[in-house]
């Protein structure tokens, strides 16, 4: 996903006062103006298209949506101002606006509801709950049972510590759950998270909550999972591993290592699960 971090987004003096003020400019006819002259003072701080540098009005304002959203002001399944609101507040056009949400609603970072708005996007919602998931069973569909095993605050290791721009040696929290499909265990999740965002985070609090982890994240901790990238291979079950999804010593396993971000290109979960696919397979769709 391209977000950019706050500070590089081309800012100007009215774009970035009026979102500082957090004002809405009044409906008059000197409205039409001043978004025109915001626009172009947004746009001159990009020489041209041809530019490196160059970035399309609506994805500037697309970053500073985010930057608002990396800062709490709306979030996770709140909703937004609306498009009127937000022209006035950055100055510049609606259909300006709508071109940047239409690109957010597209990355699963807002939703929009018929008659009711825009919302942020949140893990909670039925339909967004494992979209990072992409174990499916062979026949119809199922939801998976989950089995805590382990949750441990340590001193992260320099591996996981690189991977998660922490220094080693950082607090940590490390999270092992088995998931099950029909009683039987098919994925072994070991997650690693920075302890500094996710303090608090217990044996307890995890059994407690009985929906997905990142709707748990969102409401307690304020931390939410925007994209994943995911290196997969194919690997032999040990010893342990055979055990715990009750399959033999070498029986084939996927073995699929996600690192999720939040705003900012922020990484903020390591996430290495051992898939048995004797009954399911690992789905993706490309375009």
């Amino acid at each position: 996903m391209p977000n950019l971090p706050p500070s590089s987004l081309p800012r100007t003096a009215p774009a970035v006062a009026s979102e500082r003020s957090g004002a809405v400019l009044p409906a008059t006819s000197a409205a039409p103006a001043a978004a025109t002259g915001a626009s172009a003072a947004l746009l001159s701080s990009t020489s041209s298209a041809e530019s490196p540098s160059f970035s399309p009005l609506y994805r500037q304002i697309k970053g500073l949506i985010i930057a608002r959203l990396q800062a709490g002001e709306w979030k996770a399944g709140e909703s937004i101002p609306s498009e009127l609101e937000l022209a006035a507040r950055f100055g510049v056009s609606q259909g300006t606006v709508r071109k940047a949400i239409d690109e957010m609603s597209a990355e699963n970072l807002l939703v929009r509801r018929q008659g009711k708005g825009t919302f942020v996007a949140t893990h909670a919602e039925q339909k967004q709950q494992y979209r990072f998931l992409r174990l499916m069973p062979d026949e119809g569909s199922e939801s998976l049972g989950r089995q805590l095993l382990d949750c441990r605050r340590l001193r992260a290791p320099a591996a996981i510590a690189r991977q998660l721009q922490l220094r080693t040696g950082d607090p940590m929290v490390e999270v092992r759950r088995l998931l099950h499909s029909k009683g039987e265990p098919v994925v072994l999740d070991d997650i690693w998270l920075p302890g500094q965002l996710f303090k608090g985070l217990s044996t307890e609090l995890l059994n407690q909550h009985r929906g997905p982890f990142y709707g748990l994240f969102e409401a307690e901790f304020g931390v939410h999972m925007i994209r994943a990238q995911e290196k997969i291979r194919a690997v032999a079950a040990d010893a342990e591993t055979a055990a715990l999804l009750q399959v033999e010593v070498g029986a084939p396993l996927l073995s699929v290592e996600r690192l999720s971000f939040t705003y900012g290109d922020k990484p903020v979960e390591l996430r290495r699960g051992l898939y048995n696919t004797a009954s399911h397979f690992y789905r993706n769709e490309l375009n």
